[in-house]
């Protein structure tokens, strides 16, 4: 079931975005070559605790850390632990913030010191294609649209769009309905409407779409070893179009 948002609970779920915002911008000027994944997660769970929220992810079916901190061909979930970042690696940071009863969420790819023009344009793809999907957001818009758009516009660019994990609701619960597909056909899938939150988050590779889950039983790689990117926000549906509730 579709749940629709009030104004008011749009403005708890801003509070929490903003915070989501705060943590991945806090990611972003921490990571650096030597650091380790377990130093980054503890670096959100701070700053997300530190502004009276509580960590999405932190315990979410089980999930250890804090932040989801996948690096190069792990496509999401990754667990933070003692891996050390090099010079040149990309890594996904996704972060949810819970607070007032309702969760943000947003991911975002960060280049670790100078990387590959090949590692630059992936991301750079991944990126545009969730704010190209943003503008298309209004009351009217079908799923399948976004997702069409996203596809396409990866594709064009060479690259392979992930079928196995998918945008989602957001609110009270972190994951709602409905799902939202970085793929589909136009014209197809649930109408938006107002009041409507989703996270929308392309997850791109740079080779074959096709990923594995690893014996951790959370961490999905690439199957052919290539790179992957991952960008999210979470959306508002309003009368006028989209509203970025984890934009800082």
């Amino acid at each position: 079931m579709i749940c629709v948002k009030s104004n008011k609970e749009i403005e708890k779920m801003r509070k929490a975005g903003q915070i989501t915002a705060g943590a991945l911008i806090a990611a972003g000027e921490a990571i650096k070559p030597g650091m380790t994944t377990k130093e980054l997660d503890t670096i959100v769970r701070k700053y997300i605790t530190s502004h009276g929220a509580k960590p999405s992810f932190l315990g979410y079916g089980g999930f250890p850390g804090s932040a989801c901190i996948s690096v190069n061909d792990e496509v999401i979930h990754g667990i933070p632990g003692s891996r050390k970042f090099e010079e040149g690696d990309i890594v996904s940071v996704d972060v949810g913030a819970y607070i007032d009863g309702y969760h943000g969420d947003s991911c975002k790819t960060f280049a670790v010191g100078e990387i590959s023009d090949e590692a630059k344009a992936l991301m750079k793809s991944t990126e545009e294609s969730l704010y190209l999907a943003i503008d298309m957001v209004k009351p009217g818009v079908r799923l399948g649209d976004i997702g069409a758009a996203i596809q396409k516009y990866n594709e064009d660019n060479g690259y392979s769009v992930v079928r196995e994990f998918v945008g989602h609701g957001v609110g009270r619960n972190l994951h709602e309905d409905p799902e939202v597909p970085n793929f589909g056909k136009a014209g197809h899938g649930p109408r938006l409407v107002a009041g409507m939150v989703i996270a929308i988050e392309p997850m791109i590779n740079e080779g074959t779409a096709a990923v594995k889950v690893m014996s951790d039983e959370w961490t999905v790689k690439t199957v052919d070893g290539k790179l992957s990117a991952h960008f999210e926000h979470t959306i508002a549906v309003t009368p006028d179009g989209a509203v970025i509730l984890t934009q800082p």
